[in-house]
């Protein structure tokens, strides 16, 4: 690198970041984000933990404490995609990291087959604690059965405090949703607790859906919608049918969050919802769309929104010019398309010309 271009490196702003290593295309996948990252006018140390299942087999829980170490050091992680055999890699970080809380932004990917035919842009926050799914009930009898369904304010305030602070980076409104008009205790303390919060973000719009009106409402108007904040059930289901009417359950990205006790992100760890795809491992085939969008979401977390933008909007744009992958329909391998998205941040990032004397 030539000297001028060593001191504009030093000068840009450097944020730290783990990265667990995947089995399959993770890989091609990993060598993808190095590329498009080195298109953003920051620095992204990453600091890589092996979490292939060779190495997870050899070392066992070693390997976890070193991700965990690392992860809550550096305050933020991408994950690639990673093989479940003797467990799940991602139920196990959930449970050490206390990973309370999912984000999963749903768009409409241009060139995923969908049968709906609306713009989806829509960000999903759910509690990923409590509800019904905390307690596996109980018969009565041979007739009866029943479940203790759980809502804690700590979980709310984390997750509504989230949502909030997203709509306020992000320019967008919030709309909580519930069944409290029917579940009184419960989805009332959840809708009172959000209330509390969005006091506290007066120049964030904030509206209240029963649930079962909002499934409908986002079908027949999703452009209404922008942030939605759910319950632990809700979200499971609103999550899947947004991204059924998005065409997929696997090419989108998701956030898992946790908490310090004042209800800031404590650290925060980013996927692609996908699997690792053996069969094309390898070959230069891979789709890295939902790895950028992860990379995206860890761009807006760390504060640097106009980055995540550039990310998000280049490879979604790409991808409606029908720059595309293979499995989309296109011609691009795995680097050709991380190239063509890599030149479009770097243009959309590019400062202005200065005006000629």
């Amino acid at each position: 690198m030539v000297p001028a271009l060593e001191n504009f490196a030093a000068m840009r702003p450097t944020y730290p970041v783990t990265e667990l290593l995947g089995d399959g295309i993770g890989a091609e996948l990993s060598r993808a984000v190095h590329h498009l990252a080195e298109a953003l006018p920051i620095q992204l140390d990453f600091r890589p933990v092996d979490f292939r299942l060779e190495n997870r087999r050899a070392r066992g829980q070693t390997v976890y404490d070193e991700a965990v170490e690392a992860i809550t050091a550096t305050g933020v992680g991408l994950k690639y995609p990673t093989t479940t055999a003797e467990e799940s890699p991602n139920a196990v970080l959930r449970r050490r990291l206390d990973l309370a809380v999912i984000h999963r932004p749903v768009y409409t990917i241009p060139g995923v087959p969908t049968n709906f035919r609306r713009e989806l842009d829509l960000d999903i926050v759910r509690i990923a604690t409590g509800g019904t799914y905390d307690d596996p009930g109980r018969m009565i009898g041979e007739d009866g059965a029943v479940s203790l369904r759980i809502v804690e304010r700590r979980p709310v305030s984390e997750a509504a405090r989230y949502a909030f602070s997203l709509a306020r980076k992000t320019d967008k409104k919030v709309t909580s949703s519930s069944k409290y008009t029917i579940q009184k205790a419960t989805d009332g303390l959840f809708e009172r607790v959000t209330r509390e919060v969005a006091e506290q973000f007066p120049e964030v719009p904030h509206a209240v859906e029963l649930f079962d009106a909002l499934l409908g409402k986002l079908i027949m108007a999703p452009e209404k919608f922008q942030i939605v904040l759910v319950l632990n059930e809700y979200g499971d289901f609103l999550s899947d049918m947004a991204c059924g009417l998005a065409g997929s359950l696997g090419i989108g990205a998701s956030a898992n969050l946790a908490f310090d006790p004042a209800a800031v992100v404590r650290v925060a760890l980013f996927d692609a919802a996908h699997g690792t795809a053996p069969d094309i491992a390898g070959k230069n085939l891979a789709n890295p769309t939902a790895i950028f969008l992860a990379l995206s979401m860890l761009l807006y977390q760390v504060g640097e929104i106009a980055a995540g933008q550039a990310v998000k909007h280049a490879t979604l744009d790409l991808l409606r010019e029908g720059v595309r992958t293979r499995d989309l329909g296109g011609e691009e391998s795995t680097e050709s398309f991380t190239a063509a998205v890599a030149a479009e941040v770097a243009r959309r990032l590019a400062p202005p010309p200065r005006p000629q004397p």
